[in-house]
């Protein structure tokens, strides 16, 4: 069986966005992407959440790794891991910058930031993190998908700047 690939049709964005992907906080929370609909290259984890009492979808061992110690911090009050930017937001950042935005078969794809996570520190309350390993910083493309999410949370952040956080392993 070949390994599955990941793309959504304008018709699948909807039904996702209908149900409630991408939407709500703490327990009622949905993520965009959920383990089932994409392939793994390692393991992928359903881990329970103890802060949002819901059960967090994590695409590899380092997103489970930081979503632990993000789990652990005695600031973070929520974390939503697989969090959709607004697509027509990433697409004129794209446009901005020159960089072609994520595309599958003419359907401009929505991006996502792998943890938005709440905190109750005041110089942070919110912030993104991006989870990827050493390998990955090596492709032009996702040195170029990185500064698409980085500039977009920095124009949400509006007076407040959301901080996009790299975490780094092997």
């Amino acid at each position: 069986m070949g390994k599955k690939q990941y793309w959504n049709s304008e018709a699948k964005n909807r039904r996702w966005i209908k149900e409630g992907r991408g939407q709500g906080t703490g327990s009622s929370y949905k993520p965009w992407i959920t383990v089932r609909d994409v392939p793994s290259e390692g393991r992928s984890h359903r881990v329970f959440g103890h802060l949002s009492q819901r059960t967090h979808h994590l695409l590899s061992d380092l997103e489970l790794a930081t979503f632990l110690l993000l789990q652990w911090r005695t600031t973070t009050t929520d974390i939503r891991e697989q969090f959709p930017l607004e697509r027509a937001v990433t697409k004129e950042i794209s446009e901005r910058l020159g960089i072609e935005h994520p595309n599958h078969h003419g359907v401009d794809q929505y991006m996502s930031s792998d943890f938005v996570v709440d905190s109750s520190e005041k110089d942070k309350p919110r912030f993104a993190i991006q989870v990827k390993t050493t390998k990955a910083y090596s492709d032009p493309r996702t040195i170029e998908k990185l500064q698409v999410e980085r500039l977009y949370w920095r124009e949400k952040g509006g007076k407040r700047l959301m901080k996009l956080r790299g975490f780094i392993s092997r």
